[in-house]
């Protein structure tokens, strides 16, 4: 436990620092624009773009993996909606948006670093896979779920438009798919590229956990509503035992990529979350909320996943 501990908490612990800055310096928001685009647009497109080329492509190719994690993402965003729904009585919007707290967790900026330290290199495929098929999956229900039930937001085919739009042209999507090509076509990096892709990549970690941090520290965070708790019991501890169900059902896989996919799920939701429930207008408070609270749990249900991987405690399938 001492190892695993030693493991998680720097992860945690650049977290805080960010938090505490956060809330002692009382800096604007805006200051994390730049440091917000670094990640987006370069340091997370260099690493996935990096995992991707230097993977053989036929370990690219698992579609049973792909299918037992999307189908565990989407039943657990399913279960969550259900909670907004009817736990609270909410509308269709605020519903899309309690099942996306529930499903959607931190698999770009803690993802990736976690997974690559705590299970080591071969985690770095099915991190990559994972990401972009949930986010496919997740940024394509959401609005259009919204749209299809919500007459105060845009109707289906616009909607549609953008969310192919957005997907097509997402930087860490596009930066997996060309890593993808890369190794499809066994094209070698420049050394002096590969260098400084790999300088950006060691960036991503600590530079994503720090800006969640502060970006937590600067959520509006008020009452807590009743779906809010369900919500983040849901996603730290029904969606790791979803994807167990998922992996027995479509497996057998690699014993890394089993452990992958479990750490994967068991992260707390992403700020994207409230990202969304302030485009749409809709349970701002509740997703606020689960952010922060979420987050900070998982510093107790993340640690004992890490445990149970690290230890062998699990039979993987």
């Amino acid at each position: 436990m001492a190892e695993v501990l030693a493991l998680a908490f720097p992860y945690f612990g650049l977290i805080l620092i960010g938090f505490a800055c956060g809330k002692a310096r009382g800096l604007p928001e805006a200051g994390l624009a730049w440091m917000n685009f670094f990640l987006l647009y370069v340091a997370l497109p260099a690493l996935f773009f990096r995992i991707m080329a230097k993977t053989p492509f036929e370990q690219l190719n698992n579609p049973p993996f792909i299918l037992a994690t999307t189908l565990a993402t989407a039943f657990t965003y399913g279960i969550g909606a259900l909670t907004g729904r009817f736990m609270e009585r909410t509308e269709t919007t605020a519903a899309a948006i309690t099942g996306l707290a529930a499903g959607y967790g931190n698999i770009g900026y803690m993802g990736p670093g976690l997974a690559l330290v705590a299970i080591g290199a071969q985690a770095a495929v099915p991190v990559a896979l994972i990401f972009c098929f949930d986010s496919i999956f997740l940024f394509s229900i959401t609005p259009l779920m919204i749209a299809l039930t919500d007459p105060r937001h845009s109707r289906l085919w616009p909607t549609a438009f953008l969310v192919m739009r957005q997907i097509a042209f997402n930087p860490l999507i596009l930066a997996s798919f060309a890593g993808a090509f890369v190794a499809a076509v066994r094209l070698p990096t420049p050394d002096v590229i590969d260098r400084m892709l790999e300088f950006l990549q060691n960036a991503a970690a600590p530079v994503a956990l720090f800006a969640l941090g502060v970006t937590v520290a600067l959520r509006p965070f008020g009452r807590v509503l009743q779906a809010v708790p369900v919500t983040i019991a849901i996603k730290l501890l029904a969606h790791p035992l979803i994807v167990l169900g998922m992996l027995a059902l479509f497996g057998p896989f690699d014993a890394a990529w089993s452990a992958t996919a479990l750490m994967m799920a068991s992260l707390p939701p992403a700020l994207n979350v409230f990202i969304l429930a302030r485009q749409y207008d809709s349970w701002i408070e509740g997703a606020s909320a689960a952010v922060l609270l979420g987050t900070l749990t998982s510093v107790v249900t993340l640690t004992v996943t890490l445990w149970l991987i690290r230890s062998g405690q699990i039979a993987w399938f």
